[in-house]
């Protein structure tokens, strides 16, 4: 396997025209194109024939996140405003916990207009579900935030439904709009925990969905949180100095028996699904190597695929047999940790063979990732049929079917 190191992140440049990007999303999800890339061959199609395109009696496996209204504005005695973006858990660190707390928390933030707070508390006065309390927020150190509030009956998720801001993604340059609290959110999302939606199962509807199961195509969820990281620019020119963002996953039991009975294979929606089915193959061979390792011992680094020698010894499937073995030892029904793994070419796929995906923006670890599956250049092509054809860009654009 060849490093991806030295990939120079200018070659992955194309040209995206302002009014190709998606500001909204379709009145009728699946209504929105679908790219077919078959087997060297490009066609398209719309979104709702996507179940007929699919094997029968094959896997599917889609990130169930729900993205939180992760923003938060305060205003200064002085009347400047400062925006606390919430990143990631801090204490608790669990994100099923940390939306149950009552009166106190702590998040890894980033903080807009930083440069007006310079020390004390800032405080705004909230209603949540017709009760009046205060939320007030504090420094910690380095990028932790501390929020307190003034009731024990009142959950972390509430205080953020009632005064939090949805991020939607800073490239639609507009303000957050109440359809979007609907239309930025899967049908299917159900674990809060992210600040971005895995946008290609923005395209599904229920109705396409029981068109899948209707054709025995096995339905299998797994939840990634998507954190702010997927939309940090790759500044450095070779791909060795970007340093990718890292993401909580959390992988059911029964996600692994799926893949088992399908001989560890699938069709993934979406890249968050991509790069946590992906990490399995590596965490089942860091359990093999470690039968005792730890959940934070299992968190996948973002070169591991490439600085690890290639083990011909083993296939998928006994590494997804370790990973169940390891959870009856341990007495769980499900895996969390957390990866880092980046995705570019000279990657070899062991898991996904069919993915859905929207189309991404130019020099990004997600073109990255596209490349990687379809081989070569043959993205160039993929992305100027796209453009030639009328297709809508990015979160709330048209998708595409990928069948290397």
């Amino acid at each position: 396997m060849e490093s991806p190191k030295d990939i120079r992140i200018a070659d992955f440049a194309y040209d995206l025209p302002d009014e190709r990007i998606a500001k909204y999303p379709l009145a009728e999800r699946d209504a929105s194109k679908l790219l077919i890339y078959n087997h060297g061959t490009i066609s398209h199609r719309h979104f709702r024939d996507l179940p007929e395109l699919l094997p029968e009696g094959s896997l599917m496996v889609m990130n169930n996140t729900r993205v939180i209204q992760a923003r938060l504005h305060f205003r200064k005695e002085t009347g400047a405003l400062i925006e606390v973006f919430c990143l990631e858990p801090s204490e608790p660190h669990d994100y099923v916990l940390m939306f149950q707390q009552t009166r106190q928390c702590q998040w890894h933030c980033l903080v807009g207009n930083a440069k007006k707070w310079k020390e004390g508390a800032l405080r705004r006065v909230i209603d949540v579900e017709g009760k009046t309390l205060e939320l007030q927020v504090e420094k910690g150190e380095g990028d932790l935030i501390r929020f307190n509030w003034s009731d024990d009956n009142v959950t972390w998720a509430q205080v953020l439904d009632a005064c939090g801001e949805l991020p939607i993604p800073p490239y639609l340059n507009r303000k957050t709009e109440e359809s979007d609290l609907r239309t930025y959110q899967t049908v299917y999302s159900k674990v809060k925990g992210s600040v971005a939606a895995p946008t290609a199962g923005l395209h599904f509807t229920p109705s396409v969905l029981e068109a899948i199961d209707r054709r025995g195509i096995e339905r299998a969820e797994l939840t990634l949180h998507v954190g702010a990281g997927t939309f940090k620019p790759v500044k450095s020119e070779r791909i060795e100095g970007h340093e990718m963002h890292s993401e909580w996953i959390y992988v059911p039991r029964g996600v692994v028996e799926a893949l088992i009975r399908h001989n560890g294979v699938c069709t993934a929606v979406g890249t968050t699904s991509v790069r946590t089915l992906e990490s399995l193959y590596y965490i089942g061979k860091k359990i093999i190597a470690n039968p005792d390792i730890s959940e934070e011992e299992m968190k996948v680094g973002q070169w591991e695929p490439y600085d690890s020698a290639k083990d011909q010894s083993e296939g998928v499937l006994p590494r997804l047999h370790a990973i169940i073995e390891w959870m009856d030892r341990n007495h769980t029904n499900a895996l969390h940790t957390a990866t880092q793994i980046i995705i570019a070419p000279g990657y070899e796929y062991h898991i996904v063979r069919r993915m859905i995906t929207n189309f991404h923006q130019p020099q990004s670890t997600l073109l990255l990732l596209v490349s990687a599956f379809v081989g070569g250049e043959r993205w160039k092509e993929i992305y100027r049929y796209a453009l030639d054809n009328d297709f809508r860009f990015l979160s709330y654009g048209d998708s595409s079917l990928l069948i290397p």
